[in-house]
């Protein structure tokens, strides 16, 4: 999809592929599926609002995959962790990646998303992942797939016209009031940024997290929901 934004495709356009061996998602990590078992998405957008507003296009994909997956029965079980992973029973399902790509007809943003469709038990990256068969949700990837993109196509056309998403945001996300710890890197426990209360999110996209003294704006980071 790179390559299209690059040969000035039109918005709009949507790429789907049911087997991957080198995707990627957050901080370089890899992202591989066995074939037919997951669905991976990627939808190219090319927004008038100003690029520092662009951290919105994850979240943005994040509401509309959790509500797509909802749209299959999952209800109050899917959760949305922001920035940009979709749970199912506290498993994620889903990641998010956008990417803004300079094309000689203007910035573009490729906004890609791999859901685990029916991947078993044993072909999972790790214990705390799942799929829609593991949770006894249907997995019609067709139906799936339209939810989620209708729902995104509204999302981002009132965005794109400037609408204030937050509250709306917020109101899908399960990380919103809930105490938190912040990595900057998961791997290390230099990583460690903040412990506090997540309150809202900022204009840009970025979680807000109320600490002992003031309240302090992310714009990237591991999150990790406390109890």
């Amino acid at each position: 999809m790179i390559v299209a934004a690059r040969r000035g495709e039109a918005a709009g356009a949507v790429l789907v592929a049911e087997h991957q061996e080198s995707g990627r998602g957050r901080f370089e990590r890899s992202w591989t599926s066995p074939p037919g078992a997951a669905v991976a998405t990627s939808v190219l957008l090319r927004p008038r609002r100003p690029a520092l507003d662009w951290g919105w296009l994850s979240l943005l994909v994040g509401l509309a995959v959790a509500d797509g997956v909802r749209s299959l029965g999952g209800g109050d079980r899917v959760t949305l962790k922001w920035p940009n992973d979709v749970l199912i029973d506290q498993k994620k399902v889903c990641g998010i990646l956008s990417e803004r790509v300079v094309t000689d007809s203007g910035d573009a943003a490729v906004c890609g998303w791999g859901i685990n469709v029916s991947t078993a038990r044993d072909e999972l990256p790790v214990a705390r992942a799942t799929s829609l068969l593991l949770a006894g949700l249907p997995t019609d990837k067709s139906a799936l797939l339209a939810a989620i993109l209708d729902r995104l196509a509204d999302l981002a056309d009132r965005w794109d016209a400037g609408s204030d998403l937050r509250v709306e945001y917020a109101t899908g996300c399960s990380t919103i009031g809930r105490r938190v710890r912040v990595h900057l890197d998961e791997q290390t426990a230099t990583g460690l940024v903040a412990v506090g209360e997540a309150v809202g999110v900022g204009p840009n996209g970025e979680l807000l997290v109320a600490l002992a003294d003031e309240v302090k704006a992310f714009t990237a980071g591991d999150v990790v929901h406390l109890r």
